[in-house]
């Protein structure tokens, strides 16, 4: 069945929109910049990080609650870094940290943007909220560029792209498997390694060049391969030139498709959904969804 994902007849032109943070706060300050007229609520799950301090001087409501003590009997029983997505610990995390957000503001957000969020999202909280929960990823999703910070970028320049760029989608119950709402414009990877703006010099060049010549002599198309065998000087060069186009991605793509879908798509009541399709003004959208040059 097809739903908006939010609509001003019903609801009014505000969004209560709440932003999940875990550091900068860049995308969630990104975010409201563009419209500062909606009501926005905060939370993190690391008190006290950077983006709270923008959220303050913004007087945004703030909402504060670690995950460290609800995961720290489940890392012991589980070893760090292999805690379930749906273990109970997780679970109960999210069931405490809903109902201090949906006590502060009274109901439930309208919106939720996941903006440098760094905790993996159980099934719980997403059948809570789905289709409203957003998330934005260095990558092409529909190209099954995966992955945390700069292997995305990896994954793309093994798979002979010669373009990167972000994509903003809907969160489902996969890794970065939700419907795709916007991808960012192309940005251009040697472009982006040669400019001394975006951090680049010529030594990313050789390196990205040193990098093509080896997958091919070895028929490597995948990051896993990669790292298996690439010596530590190349596979060192790989991730600063991901760290640089994951930086340029940031700026050029996710600062600005976040603030579009949130702005300019769903709080006018122009984005609906029906399983895996997404609509933006009745019109399906293909796989990768709205492109941002469309606008």
């Amino acid at each position: 069945m097809r739903q908006l994902i939010f609509n001003p007849a019903r609801r009014g032109p505000k969004m209560t929109i709440a932003c999940f943070i875990s550091g900068s706060g860049t995308n969630y300050r990104e975010i409201a910049a563009k419209n500062p007229d909606h009501n926005y609520v905060v939370f993190t799950n690391r008190p006290g990080c950077e983006g709270i301090a923008i959220a303050r001087a913004n007087q945004h409501q703030v909402v504060e609650l670690s995950q460290a003590h609800y995961l720290r009997d489940a890392r012991k029983k589980y070893g760090a870094g292999n805690v379930p997505r749906n273990c109970l610990e997780r679970t109960k995390y999210e069931q405490d940290l809903c109902r201090l957000l949906e006590n502060g503001i009274g109901g439930e957000p309208d919106l939720i943007c996941l903006a440098g969020y760094d905790q993996w999202l159980t099934d719980w909280i997403v059948d809570r909220y789905y289709p409203r929960i957003l998330n934005v990823h260095p990558g092409d999703t529909t190209r099954g560029y995966d992955g945390l910070h700069w292997i995305p970028s990896a994954r793309a320049i093994l798979a002979g792209e010669e373009a990167v760029r972000s994509t903003l989608f809907i969160v489902d119950k996969g890794k970065d498997t939700g419907p795709v709402l916007l991808q960012s414009d192309p940005i251009d990877i040697r472009e982006t390694l040669a400019n001394p703006d975006t951090g680049g010099n010529p030594d990313l060049l050789k390196g990205f060049s040193a990098i093509k010549n080896f997958a091919k002599i070895h028929t490597i198309k995948t990051y896993e391969d990669f790292k298996v065998q690439a010596g530590i000087e190349l596979f060192t060069m790989m991730e600063d030139i991901g760290a640089k186009l994951q930086n340029a991605l940031k700026v050029m793509g996710d600062w600005k498709i976040y603030p579009l879908a949130v702005h300019d798509l769903i709080a006018p009541g122009r984005v609906a959904i029906d399983g895996r399709v997404v609509y933006i003004d009745g019109k399906e959208m293909p796989e990768y969804g709205y492109r941002q040059e469309s606008f």
